[in-house]
């Protein structure tokens, strides 16, 4: 029997900190083993839950920054892994992120469906990490590629994971909410192809969906990128 992934929550907000708790609650799998709100008491948990496995790590906490406090995780030996969960959105806070070893990075405020597939794509690299062995070279492309948007395991019959991570950049990269038929023009795709896809990403929690009311007629859909609102 696979044991259940045990999850520490830490926000400087006990009302974010229990929704997160709630969010992580409803993912199969997963068992919130406590939360904190502080650097201080972060690092304290950790000393007292031995077999904790992942850590969602606000960066703005009221006595240090959640990077300081995977900094000293790591200078203490622990090897938990992290998820920043953060409304820091700078570059150099992202960066700083990657650098420190962190395996995600989702930015507030976010849906349920947002984490819950950054939590199931970490089950499924945990579950082929403890198959162990050795691994071609495909399989460290898998492995590497495993919390990637565009290598979300699930993807519905007939959707491709290159063609959502074309869709997602393309929504990434723009200053503002798209229309299917911009997509369709930045990607090569067709409209219909990008309405489905940009559908898809509504329906997982990465993309919102907004209304654009002209003089007459039906309002038109546009889309942006979840983090970006």
């Amino acid at each position: 029997m696979t044991r259940r992934i045990e999850v520490l929550i830490v926000d400087d907000d006990t009302r974010v900190a229990r929704v997160n708790a709630a969010y992580v609650a409803k993912v199969a799998g997963f068992h919130v083993a406590g939360e904190a709100h502080t650097a201080a008491d972060a690092l304290h948990q950790m000393e007292l839950l031995p077999h904790l496995d992942l850590v969602l790590m606000d960066h703005c906490l009221p006595d240090d920054t959640g990077l300081s406090v995977v900094q000293e995780m790591r200078r203490r030996g622990h090897q938990t892994d992290v998820i920043m969960v953060t409304a820091a959105r700078d570059i150099q806070t992202v960066q700083a992120a990657m650098r420190h070893g962190a395996l995600q990075y989702l930015v507030k405020p976010f849906a349920f469906a947002g984490l819950r597939a950054k939590l199931e794509a970490y089950a499924e690299l945990r579950r082929t990490l403890d198959d162990g062995g050795e691994a071609e070279q495909a399989e460290v492309d898998r492995i590497f590629g495993a919390l990637s948007v565009g290598s979300q395991p699930g993807l519905p019959k007939g959707h491709s994971p290159a063609t959502t991570e074309l869709v997602r950049r393309a929504l990434v990269s723009a200053e503002g909410p798209l229309s299917a038929q911009e997509i369709a023009e930045r990607t090569g795709l067709s409209r219909q192809t990008a309405q489905r896809y940009l559908k898809l990403l509504e329906r997982t929690g990465r993309a919102t969906l907004t209304l654009k009311y002209g003089d007459a007629g039906r309002p038109e859909h546009r889309y942006v990128w979840a983090t970006r609102t």
